[in-house]
């Protein structure tokens, strides 16, 4: 279970992480457009990458996470939701590693 646990951290942090980016670009979008546009190379990056193979591999360590530790379903919910929210990645795998996760 502590390999599940370690591959759900690396895969939060680096969703939340694109995430976070993706954000930032539709905050720049309102803010400053000319830059918004120079960055098109970066923005197609930053979202074909998290929506096509960082979230669906995150979503297969949430699963993984939830059969070994026997998480109840509704924490899997949360966990798959937090990888559309910005910042709860971050939140919701500091919450999972002190509170759902048995110790041994």
């Amino acid at each position: 279970m502590d390999r599940a646990l370690r591959f759900y951290k690396i895969m939060a942090y680096i969703t939340g992480t694109t995430l976070l980016l993706l954000a930032f670009f539709v905050v720049l979008h309102s803010v400053n457009e000319s830059l918004w546009k120079s960055l098109h190379v970066a923005r197609s990056i930053v979202g074909l990458s998290h929506g096509v193979v960082l979230y669906p591999i995150y979503m297969v360590a949430c699963f993984n996470l939830i059969l070994k530790a026997r998480i109840k379903i509704f924490y899997f919910f949360l966990m798959l939701a937090a990888g559309f929210v910005p910042l709860l990645a971050f939140i919701m795998e500091r919450y999972t590693e002190k509170n759902l996760v048995p110790r041994s």
